[in-house]
């Protein structure tokens, strides 16, 4: 059978896909662009704006206390910002659920040091084009997204220090 010169260009798109449907935790996204700006309240009932971390490297993690991986790289993440909190690197954990009851409950079982945002309607995680949680967006010092990984799976806390370290280094 002959493959049509279009059908060539849509494999590789394609094979990410079914990737992503059958490999269960694929991992990063192709992205760029301006990290949109966002405001949202924080645990301690302020509010957090992501413009006020320009100038620094910043992973945004988007979670649910409802997803087992989730919960299992949390651990992972607050040892991330402990190690490279002082190097301009912050992390905010941003909170997709409706009630933030179940976030402030499981959070004092696992304490975090870093910022938790609550995005109770969703709007921060649709303008991220959140896929799956958890989703991890890290963004440079000049705001522009420069990776993003859909999921977790043991290990990925490796992947993710390689690019803080990359990024606090630029």
């Amino acid at each position: 059978m002959k493959e049509q010169k279009g059908s060539t260009q849509l494999r590789p798109l394609l094979i990410l896909l079914l990737s992503s449907v059958l490999l269960p935790g694929i991992t990063a996204r192709a992205v760029s662009g301006v990290a949109p700006d966002f405001s949202l309240q924080s645990r301690d009932g302020g509010t957090i704006s992501l413009s006020e971390f320009r100038g620094q490297v910043v992973m945004i993690n988007f979670w649910a206390t409802w997803c087992g991986p989730c919960r299992e790289e949390m651990p992972h993440l607050e040892a991330l910002y402990q190690r490279y909190s002082a190097l301009g690197f912050t992390l905010l954990g941003v909170n997709v659920e409706e009630d933030s009851e179940n976030a402030e409950a499981w959070l004092e079982e696992m304490p975090v040091s870093f910022p938790i945002l609550f995005d109770p309607e969703n709007r921060v995680s649709e303008l991220y084009d959140v896929i799956a949680m958890p989703s991890t967006v890290l963004v440079d010092r000049q705001g522009n997204i420069r990776f993003s990984h859909d999921g977790y799976q043991p290990g990925y806390e490796n992947d993710y220090q390689t690019q803080i370290r990359a990024l606090i280094r630029e």
